[in-house]
């Protein structure tokens, strides 16, 4: 299950590395890893009652740094009847936000692009404290472990976003399969995960 990457001294060289190999992984992998989480994550919350749920809104598949696509995951669990809540990250008319910011996904077509071209929703911005109410929340990550360290873009992000999270909230991440490693770099401020999510199968960590 878990990837040996070659050495690498830092989280930046580490990064560099991840993104570099999401970078040559033909679109058609991309696409078909995108279902194969989609598939999953509706499978997993089949029968399950309306509720809320946090998901990142993906780059551009143009994007000089790949991730796994999730336009598709928030797209069909708003169809079901669930209410996502989806981050904000364009700047305000005060100047760069803060901390985190959420808003409701209200469907595709009321998106535009936000801060590097990363799809927002262009209703209202609801804070930080918003994330309380997702009883799970799908998160970005480069690399995580099979007992919940994640790596994230470096910029710190979701660390503060999952502090303002409700205690029963599960966390899963999306990764490629060659994403999960044996051992991370770590920092006392990193949030963990419960779950890291495949395209091969929902992976709990220990």
């Amino acid at each position: 299950m878990t990837s040996q990457l070659p050495t690498a001294d830092t989280k930046q060289e580490l990064r560099a590395r991840i993104v570099a190999a999401r970078q040559a992984r033909p679109a058609h992998e991309r696409l078909a890893d995108d279902r194969a989480r989609t598939g999953i994550v509706l499978q997993a919350l089949r029968g399950v009652e309306p509720s809320v749920v946090s998901v990142y809104l993906s780059v551009p598949p143009h994007a000089a740094r790949p991730e796994p696509g999730t336009l598709e995951i928030a797209t069909a669990l708003w169809t079901l009847g669930h209410r996502v809540l989806v981050p904000v990250l364009s700047p305000t008319d005060d100047g760069p936000r803060r901390e985190p910011d959420w808003a409701w996904f209200e469907g595709p077509a009321r998106l535009r692009p936000g801060l590097w071209g990363i799809p927002e929703p262009t209703g209202p911005a609801l804070g930080a404290q918003a994330l309380q109410q997702a009883e799970l929340i799908l998160c970005s990550g480069l690399a995580g472990t099979l007992d919940g360290r994640r790596l994230g873009v470096g910029g710190g992000w979701y660390d503060r976003a999952l502090q303002h999270r409700s205690p029963e909230a599960a966390v899963w991440m999306l990764l490629n399969s060659d994403e999960v490693l044996d051992e991370l770099p770590t920092e006392p401020h990193d949030q963990r995960v419960d779950a890291l999510l495949l395209p091969e199968a929902l992976q709990p960590c220990r």
